[in-house]
């Protein structure tokens, strides 16, 4: 079994925030999938279903972006997963817009969510870094990943997010090199990078 985390801030305000598309990525698995309605549970919401043999637990923390730890350690304690069982969907600020990197363990770089979520379970489990691109100047990075995304920036938010959502079942069986590959290339057929970059390596 393995439990999906998506991070964000719960509540019409933040919904459309840089910071929230852990939680965008997870409603579009939750809806390509067919899981179960969500529910309040785990101090966040669940939706529980099936991607491919595997069964998937999604997971919303509710206590705002710096206390996600919180939930994830409660639902891991009930499931009795490792933290090698989970997987933290969050916004990456050193990645450019619509990059994904998969890696385990790693520093925190600074991301409050994944700070809280390393002091509760440990570092061991495994981020798939959404890339939102930098501000380019360090005071503007709150109000960068607290601001909505631009509408110039909506389709490849929505591509990404259904991209990640059609391959979740390489990450569910532990295949994150194919997953991180398969999105990059759905991407790039899309027209969102450069045919001449770097592949998804």
């Amino acid at each position: 079994m393995r439990l999906f985390v998506g991070l964000g801030n719960p509540g019409a305000k933040y919904a459309d925030n840089r910071h929230n598309i852990g939680f965008m990525a997870v409603d579009e698995i939750a809806r390509r999938h067919g899981f179960a309605p969500w529910r309040r549970r785990f101090q966040g919401e669940t939706s529980e279903g099936l991607l491919g043999r595997e069964k998937v637990v999604l997971l919303k923390p509710t206590t705002y972006m710096n206390e996600s730890g919180r939930a994830v350690q409660e639902a891991q304690n009930f499931f009795k997963l490792s933290a090698g069982d989970i997987t933290v969907f969050q916004d990456e600020l050193e990645l450019p817009a619509a990059k994904v990197r998969v890696k385990v363990g790693g520093g925190i770089a600074g991301h409050n969510g994944l700070r809280s979520i390393s002091a509760h379970i440990g570092n061991d489990y495994r981020r798939v870094r959404l890339g939102i691109g930098h501000p380019g100047i360090k005071e503007l990075v709150h109000s960068h990943v607290l601001s909505d995304f631009a509408k110039n920036d909506r389709p490849w938010v929505e591509a990404l997010c259904e991209a990640v959502a059609d391959n979740a079942g390489l990450l569910a069986a532990g295949q994150d090199s194919s997953f991180q590959n398969k999105v990059h290339l759905t991407l790039q057929a899309k027209g969102f990078f450069d045919s001449k970059e770097e592949g998804g390596k």
